[in-house]
């Protein structure tokens, strides 16, 4: 049995209807599931089944983004991320601010931060900066918020593992396809920071914490580097060692060179509390994306891209696009992308990497809406009311528009990998 496109449809809709209600996203998809298999014609029994197999299908994705924790934990807690934070703002120095804080939200995401971690981390050092140099908060949070995307796209984060999990590729290589993008957004984020530097409300003094026994910057990138090492050995010379291996041996690693092994628990703590909320949300994406993937709401969709004379691998970018607005969320709007449109996308004969890295790229454009948590996060970040912080939503999903067009042309128009 398959469900009607009006159930997928009103799936969706009740899912995203309940995040914004602020009902846990999780929940928010898992309810829409079910109710969409309902609606949609094929019972309480096969709609069950269906959200199994969704989750079932996710759940590799699910084990090695746990063990990335961690990373996660060890970059955080140590005071590493905070350290290659604070060298990269000092080294490029007051005329280039806006570039080092982009760089550093960058760097971080970039090597397995959080982005809402990696905000959070530079933010209090971008206030300071941008006290003396007099700009104002819509300026500075631009620049991290491109930051995070331009470092996201290029990570060993959730997005990606989701995505490389998703049509079997190396996470390497997803990662890798995501470099152009990466600069495009550097250089985006760069021109609209700069054109809103004296723009929006002033910054107001705030209380900076007593700095902790900061780790050098050589063991504090010792994580970083040991992790992507492993992850490169595969392209370089075919010796494949699983992220499920890599991320947390990268971890590990940087705690033994920050000699922080008698925090190593409590890092492990901080990081499987990271990572077991976008487990959850994983959780919640397959069961919907179970009962959308056994519906008729792709062939609609290559239907109108057929009428219409458009290319079918602009479905890849519109998946991505789609899913992201619909979940305000890269992670799990790669990963509903991924999960419904990924298979139907294949049979036109595109590479599994291109479309991994069109639907990605794609998830950025919006993931930033209101109804995420890190709008509410990168806004708390610097103090700003929310009224303004609806202001950055057009300039940061032009920096998401500036991601995906740059992947498209070269995935998708002239096919550079295949």
């Amino acid at each position: 049995m398959v469900v009607s496109t009006l159930g997928a449809i009103l799936g969706l809709v009740i899912a995203i209807i309940l995040i914004l209600k602020k009902v846990s996203p999780t929940y928010s998809m898992i309810i829409g599931a079910v109710f969409g298999g309902i609606i949609g014609g094929v019972g309480i029994e096969n709609t069950v089944n269906f959200i199994i197999i969704g989750v079932k299908n996710i759940s590799p994705a699910i084990i090695r983004i746990i063990t990335a924790g961690i990373l996660a934990g060890t970059l955080i807690e140590s005071g590493a991320a905070e350290k290659i934070a604070e060298i990269i703002v000092k080294k490029l120095g007051n005329k280039c601010s806006l570039l080092a804080m982009t760089l550093s939200t960058t760097i971080l995401t970039a090597v397995g931060v959080f982005g809402d971690v990696a905000i959070i981390t530079v933010a209090p050092i971008g206030i300071q900066v941008a006290k003396r140099l007099n700009y104002k908060k819509l300026g500075i949070l631009i620049a991290l918020i491109g930051g995070v995307k331009a470092g996201n796209i290029i990570s060993p984060n959730p997005n990606a593992i989701s995505a490389a999990e998703s049509f079997q590729v190396p996470l390497t290589s997803v990662m890798l396809v995501g470099l152009p993008s990466s600069l495009v957004a550097i250089i985006l984020t760069f021109i609209i920071s700069k054109y809103l530097s004296k723009k929006g409300t002033e910054i107001e003094n705030i209380e900076i914490k007593d700095k902790k026994n900061l780790p050098s910057l050589i063991t504090a990138l010792v994580g970083p580097l040991v992790t992507i090492g492993i992850l490169i050995l595969r392209p370089l010379v075919n010796i494949i060692i699983d992220p499920l291996i890599a991320l947390p041996l990268g971890g590990f690693c940087g705690i033994l060179a920050m000699r922080k092994l008698k925090n190593s628990i409590d890092y492990l703590e901080i990081g499987i509390k990271k990572m077991s909320g976008v487990a959850l949300l994983l959780i919640g994406t397959g069961a919907l994306a179970g009962v959308i993937a056994n519906s008729n709401l792709k062939e609609t969709i290559v239907n109108i891209i057929n009428i219409m004379g458009l290319p079918p691998y602009l479905l890849a970018p519109m998946a991505g696009i789609l899913m992201g607005a619909a979940t305000a969320s890269a992670t799990a709007g790669t990963s509903l992308g991924s999960q419904i449109f990924g298979p139907t996308i294949l049979e036109y004969g595109l590479a599994p990497l291109a479309v991994a890295g069109m639907i990605h790229a794609g998830s950025f454009v919006f993931d930033g809406l209101p109804h995420g948590s890190f709008f509410h996060i990168s806004a708390g970040s610097v103090n700003m009311e929310i009224r303004e912080r609806l202001k950055l939503i057009i300039w940061e999903s032009l920096i998401g528009v500036g991601i995906v067009t740059i992947s498209t042309i070269l995935l998708g128009v002239f096919k550079i990998v295949g």
